[in-house]
This record gives structure tokens, C-alpha cells and sequence, in this order.
């Protein structure tokens, strides 16, 4: 839903949220409805340059085509391409921006994911068909699976890839007053290991799930007495997982993670009388 709000609605979420911040909200608010501004805020504004996130390249987005049944050598190229694709977009443009990130190192995330989950996907694809032991039958079923491996060990590629810069400088935390106590490498791993499971966890349902559920569906008579109805079908399976998994996903841990300054470096912990700092992980 957030995908579509358009620049009018955002403005009017924004705007609901400062009212509140200052204490001037218009009379019949309700708390629903500042939930509903400060989730549109959230999945549209980038917390550290207050900027709008691109419409294609925010959470919510997907590409549903590693999905698709049947698929040859050449289809399972061009959508691990294309995932891969959106996702080191997608990855740059809700990072830590705390610190400027150079071109090179988007080049080289994007490049890491598209080798790594075009390499994996191929390999196993290979694998299950050479495999003599399988039936046919058995065969299609398992390469119905062979996106999520893929799909999961390249995010995580494009994820460090992507956001190596953190980890070589660092990035900000905040007291708890908002201010900048300093710049930590160790919150930058922490950061990242935390986003890097969210996008092992998040294309599970949605890669695991829809297989499942569409070898059910395809022998029931419905399906098999009209073929046509099975990519409309299948859409609308891979939307229901998919509303499952960002939900789940997102939620493992919070945008703005806490952490103990002991566990940080020396001068972070000297620099700051709070026992606890925040970050911004990225999505």
C-alpha cells in the first residue's frame, strides 16, 4: 500500500506527525490514524537525509518472475538478473546515509549479487536436472525451489557489498537526546548482520509458500480443466506470501536499533554519559 501513496498523501502524513510533535493536532484524530502517518513516513522518507525513496526502490516493492512455473536456462537468468537488479537498488537507497557512499561500491554489490544468484540458480538448476533418480514430476517441484537459495545467499552479497563503505567507516550513533555521539564500525557490523537476515527471512514465504501451495492448486480439477487461470492464480498466491514475509521481515528488528555503549569502541563509551546509543541499520 505504501507503494502508491502519492506526493499530496505524504505531505499530509508528514505534516499530521509534526502537529503532534509540537502538540497542535487538529480536534478528531485518531491514533489510528497518526499510525497510519508515521507507517507512510517510515516507508517513504529516509531517516537520515529526510529524503523521498524512489518509488520502485522502496520495501515494499517485488519481483514476482522467479516465481514463474517452467522456467528455462535463460528465464532464470533474466530474473535472478533483474531481482538482483531492484534489489541493489533497493539496498542503496534505504542504507545507512550517515556516510556518502561512492558509485564503485554500488558497482561492485550490484555485480556480487547478480554473479552469485545467477551462478547459484544455474548450478542447481543443472544439478536437479541431471539428476536420474528424480521423476519428472519430482524434478519440476524442486526446481520450483531453487530461487530461494539463490535468491538468499546473493542478499546477503548484495547487502554487504552494497554497504562495505559502513563497515570500513563507520556509522553514526545518537544519544538519547538525537545527537551524534560518534562514528562506530561495530554498529555498522551489527547493522548489517541485521539486515542481512531480514533478507534471508523475507524471501522465504514468499519463495517457499507459493510452491507449495500451487502444486495443491494444479491438480485440483478447477486449475487443470482451465490451464489459463494458473499465472493469475499463482499472482495472486505470491501477493498473499508477500504481504506475509515484509511484514515479518521488517519487524525482526527495529529501524533505529539500540546498543549498549560497552559494546562499542572505547571513545564511543567515553564520549557519552547514556549507557545505551541508536542507530539506523537501513532496511
Amino acid at each position: 500500500r505504501t507503494l502508491f501513496v502519492t506526493e499530496s498523501r505524504l505531505k499530509e502524513a508528514v505534516q499530521l506527525l509534526e502537529d503532534y510533535k509540537h502538540g497542535t493536532l487538529p480536534p478528531g484524530v485518531t491514533n489510528k490514524e497518526l499510525w497510519g502517518a508515521q507507517k507512510i513516513k517510515q516507508a517513504i522518507i529516509h531517516p537520515d537525509t529526510n529524503e523521498t525513496i524512489f518509488m520502485p526502490f522502496r520495501m515494499s516493492g517485488i519481483v514476482v518472475g522467479l516465481l514463474l512455473p517452467n522456467q528455462t536456462l535463460a528465464s532464470t537468468v533474466f530474473w535472478q538478473w533483474l531481482n538482483q537488479s531492484h534489489n541493489a537498488c533497493v539496498n542503496y537507497a534505504n542504507r545507512n546515509a550517515t556516510k556518502p557512499s561512492p558509485t564503485s561500491k554500488f558497482i561492485q554489490g550490484y555485480l556480487g549479487a547478480v554473479i552469485s544468484a545467477v551462478s547459484i540458480a544455474v548450478g542447481l538448476n543443472v544439478l536437479v536436472q541431471r539428476a536420474n533418480k528424480f521423476t519428472p514430476a519430482t524434478r519440476l517441484l524442486i526446481q520450483r525451489f531453487v530461487p530461494f537459495p539463490a535468491v538468499a545467499s546473493a542478499n546477503i552479497c548484495n547487502v554487504v557489498l552494497m554497504r562495505h563503505t559502513e563497515l570500513e567507516e563507520g556509522i553514526d550513533v545518537l544519544d538519547n537526546n538525537g545527537n551524534i555521539v560518534g562514528s562506530s564500525r561495530i554498529a555498522a557490523k551489527h547493522a548489517l548482520l541485521e539486515t542481512a537476515l531480514t533478507r534471508v527471512v523475507l524471501p522465504m514465504p514468499i519463495l517457499v509458500l507459493p510452491p507449495i501451495i500451487m502444486s495443491i492448486l494444479e491438480k485440483t480439477s478447477l486449475l487443470r480443466s482451465r490451464p489459463r487461470m494458473i499465472l493469475p492464480v499463482q499472482s495472486l498466491v505470491c501477493l498473499a506470501a508477500f504481504g506475509l514475509a515484509l511484514p515479518l521481515a521488517i519487524s525482526l528488528f527495529p529501524q533505529m536499533s539500540e546498543i549498549e555503549t560497552s559494546r562499542l569502541e572505547p571513545e564511543i563509551a567515553l564520549a557519552t554519559t547514556s549507557k545505551t546509543v541508536v542507530y539506523n541499520k537501513g532496511l
